[in-house]
């Protein structure tokens, strides 16, 4: 052999060792994994009942049913790991030290209809907490059709408006209050949360911004949340602050504002006049909740666009039937182009079941008694304006209230509890609103009352607040 061949056939040997070198590396690393693997799978076989999935990240997460809670939790934190309910301690702490004393007021069980009086534990009262402003959940016209709805259509639509769900019922309606909010289209919604939710989520886009006052509706609020666009928050009613940020966002895509008509747990009223001279100065949208005005603001109840004389200025109205129009459900009524995107674009509209055909015919039936009984709304400011000069005159403080919505401040929490406490075993039922509802130190009773609450029944509410609100050192 040549030594020219020698120094040939050299560097392939080598290259063969390393190659085999390599091979040997790759069988140690194979052996030891197969040997961790084993002993894993030893120590997983002895845990009972063991179940596995991947989490979110890809991850492998062991949950063993033969582990309690309890010690699942201690476990985590002696790892040093945050327990994940842990978080919820605030408000549950909270909710039990109300409960241990005795004022816990949520949720209360009402044996009887929703009227001016209720039973709740064979005990009569005087409702004053209810949004039944015209009366209209006990009309035997309002029970009639729904129960004709029933008989005719069922219990239910079993499906999505953009499917399977919708009823000539719900088009009749959608027709109806179109008509009566003076807008081009109108759309239902299977309660006024999702209407919000729905609309909102929808309409506001990347490269859009949102105004909203700061107390506007949780409804509001989480609808903008869902929405791919901005939104800033002015302070409430302050038209200064409003005009400061639409200076600020002049060069946003789109710009909409969007409020309460009527303020659900003060009872003021948004300046729509001035807000729609704002929107056109600084060419942004108007939307209004008008969830406690539909059927009491305005000549013919259409609420407060129609109370101000702004309603073609105001670009989408929202209507909830929960109050006035004794059902359950809402209606976001606007610009055909506006509705037909919604019908398209909103997934609390497209993936959420139809209103029921019974609450369907109700707000129908409800909707005839609106436009043709104009006594109950003179009857509801009637009571309105007499509860509100009363309770300032026994020395309550009643903010700045202009609707059936007439809040009592008390200031401290336990007060509001203890204060309602009283007042529902004197036979009135108020409901106690405090933080984080209200702002904090600004805990309230919050008041509404009813196109059929009878003279006898104020005299009654206003005998027993003065009572208790002097025992209790608020008056």
């Amino acid at each position: 052999m040549t030594q020219q061949a020698e120094n040939t056939k050299t560097p392939k040997l080598s290259a063969l060792k390393r190659y085999r070198r390599m091979q040997r590396q790759v069988r140690v690393l194979f052996r030891k994994t197969k040997e961790k693997t084993a002993t894993l799978a030893a120590k997983m076989s002895s845990k009972p009942e063991a179940e596995s999935w991947d989490g979110a990240d890809g991850e492998e997460t062991v949950m063993t049913s033969g582990t309690s809670q309890a010690e699942g939790h201690a476990n985590g934190k002696a790892n040093g790991q945050k327990d994940f309910y842990e978080k919820f301690s605030p408000i549950l702490n909270q909710v039990k030290k109300v409960r241990e004393a005795g004022v816990y007021l949520y949720c209360r069980p009402i044996e009887s209809g929703q009227d001016t009086e209720v039973t709740i534990h064979g005990q009569k009262m005087v409702m004053v907490g209810s949004n039944n402003y015209l009366g209209l959940t006990s009309d035997p016209r309002v029970k009639e059709a729904a129960i004709k709805a029933i008989e005719r259509f069922g219990s239910g639509c079993t499906g999505s408006p953009f499917l399977n769900g919708t009823l000539e019922l719900h088009e009749e309606l959608e027709a109806r209050l179109a008509k009566f909010m003076k807008k081009p289209m109108a759309l239902l919604f299977s309660t006024g949360m999702q209407a919000n939710l729905g609309t909102l989520s929808a309409i506001v886009g990347r490269g859009d911004v949102a105004f909203s006052d700061r107390i506007n509706h949780a409804s509001i609020v989480d609808g903008l949340r869902l929405s791919f666009g901005k939104t800033v928050k002015f302070h409430h009613n302050d038209m200064e602050d409003l005009e400061r940020l639409l200076k600020r966002h002049q060069n946003a895509d789109g710009r909409l504002i969007v409020v309460d008509g009527v303020y659900s747990m003060e009872g003021d009223l948004a300046p729509l006049p001035d807000i729609v001279k704002l929107a056109k100065s600084y060419h942004a949208k108007v939307m209004v909740d008008d969830a406690h005005a539909a059927g009491v603001f305005g000549a013919h109840g259409r609420g407060t666009p129609e109370h101000f004389g702004v309603e073609d200025d105001v670009d989408i109205l929202m209507y909830t039937f929960s109050k006035s129009f004794a059902s359950i459900g809402g209606v976001v009524a606007g610009p055909v182009e506006v509705i037909e995107y919604l019908r398209h674009a909103s997934r609390e509209w497209i993936f959420s079941a139809s209103m029921p055909p019974a609450s369907v015919a109700g707000v129908l039936a409800a909707l005839d008694i609106v436009e043709k009984e104009d006594w109950r709304r003179e009857r509801l400011w009637t009571i309105t304006k007499r509860m509100q000069q009363e309770y300032k005159r026994m020395g309550f403080n009643i903010g700045a209230s202009q609707s059936p919505i007439i809040s009592i401040f008390v200031w401290e929490d336990f007060k509001a509890y203890k204060m309602a406490k009283r007042l529902m075993e004197e036979g009135v039922f108020v409901n106690p609103v405090v933080s984080p509802a209200a702002p904090p130190g600004k805990a309230l009773l919050r008041t509404s009352y009813t196109a059929t609450h009878t003279d006898e029944q104020m005299d009654f509410v206003l005998d027993k607040f003065k009572k208790v609100g002097k025992e209790l050192g608020v008056i």
